[in-house]
Parts: C-alpha cells; structure tokens; sequence
C-alpha cells in the first residue's frame, strides 16, 4: 500500500522580498534570509506537530548555507549573519531531525541554463557566479550534515519519471538502515556480526 506523505514548497510565487534581492542582493539578503528562515521553521513544525511526517522542499538545516555563502560574499554584513545565527540556535530547541535528505545535485551550468528556461522575470539577472559559490557551499554543507542526518544525492542533470526516482530513493533509504550487531562466541578470537534492519521512524523526510 502507497504511502503519500504531504508536501511543503519553498516559497517562490508569493515571496515579497525575492524579486528585491536579485536586483540589489546586498540590501535585501538579511530580510530575505529572515523571511526564508521563518518560513522553513513554521513548515517544519506543521510536520512534527501534524504527526504525519512530511517532505519539505528545502530542508531548514540548508538555510544556513545561502546565509554563509552571502556572508563571504560580502553580501550580507558580519552583524546580520551573526544575528541570523542566533535566531536559528534559538529555533533549533524546537526543530526535529528529519529522516532523511535527498540532494539533488546539478552543476552551476546547467542550473543557471534550466532558469533561463524558466523565464522567471526576477530570476534574469542571476549572474553564474552566484551559482557557483552556492554548489561550492553545498558541497561542504552536505559532507558536514552527512554526519548526523542521511543524505542520498542524487545525480539530476537529466530529469527522471517521478515513479522511478521515488523507488530508487525508497531502496537506498532501506539500505541505509542496517544496523550492525557484535556479539562474542566461545573459543573464536573475534565476533560474529549480524544485519539487522532499523524500522523508519515516522519524522520529516526532506
């Protein structure tokens, strides 16, 4: 029997302060970031609260790597990236680890080629650059998160039926709960291991 978990999108339509920051990135990355912040954090506690799990668009653990990025950028100042900071620690009392993070990974080129086929008016001006400090950000942000929260990355240069990647994505889930057992045995100089599967706990998949 399917399972369809409900989904939480990264405001994009209705995001009053996006169009602003591509024209002038340096006067509106603080607010953005604030707006994005609160917004990923009141998704995330409608998923822990509902108690239905949930699939968020961008997970609120990756908000900080569009702050940092900005901060050496120079594009947001050394204050407000310091009160940004603050305010996620704050938030992180309240915050559950989700299940799961699913990467999609996408060179600079071929993204900054994918919004020239979306044709978002504020999205024009988008310089690759941009593009490439944030790849370079993502990739140590996801060896970093990788630690403490699973993470399946998955190769998106071309894009796949949906059916498929959701099967593909469940395998490598599964896979990944093995839990390794120990236990000695009389008169054998080591242990003998045992496989074992972890059930899925029900929390936010992101």
């Amino acid at each position: 029997m399917r399972r369809y978990l409900p989904v939480y999108f990264e405001p994009v339509i209705d995001n009053s302060y996006l169009a602003d920051f591509y024209q002038e990135p340096k006067k509106y990355s603080f607010p953005l970031q604030i707006y994005l912040l609160n917004n990923r954090f009141r998704q995330q506690q409608q998923i822990i609260w509902s108690g239905k799990g949930g699939i968020q668009d961008r997970t609120i653990y990756e908000d900080g790597v569009f702050a940092k990025m900005l901060r050496d950028s120079e594009l947001m100042e050394e204050r407000d990236y310091r009160t940004y900071l603050d305010l996620f620690a704050n938030m992180s009392n309240f915050m559950k680890k989700p299940n799961v993070i699913i990467h999609l990974d996408v060179t600079p080129e071929e993204s900054i080629e994918r919004i020239k086929r979306r044709a978002r008016e504020c999205e024009k001006t988008i310089p690759l650059e941009y593009l490439q400090n944030l790849y370079n950000a993502y990739e140590i942000f996801i060896a970093d998160i990788s630690r403490v929260i699973p993470v399946i990355k998955v190769n998106w240069s071309e894009f796949r039926d949906a059916e498929e990647i959701a099967e593909v994505i469940k395998r490598e889930y599964l896979s990944m709960q093995n839990i390794r057992e120990m236990h000695w045995k009389e008169g054998y100089k080591g242990v003998v291991r045992k496989d074992t599967k972890a059930e899925p706990q029900e929390d936010a998949k992101q």
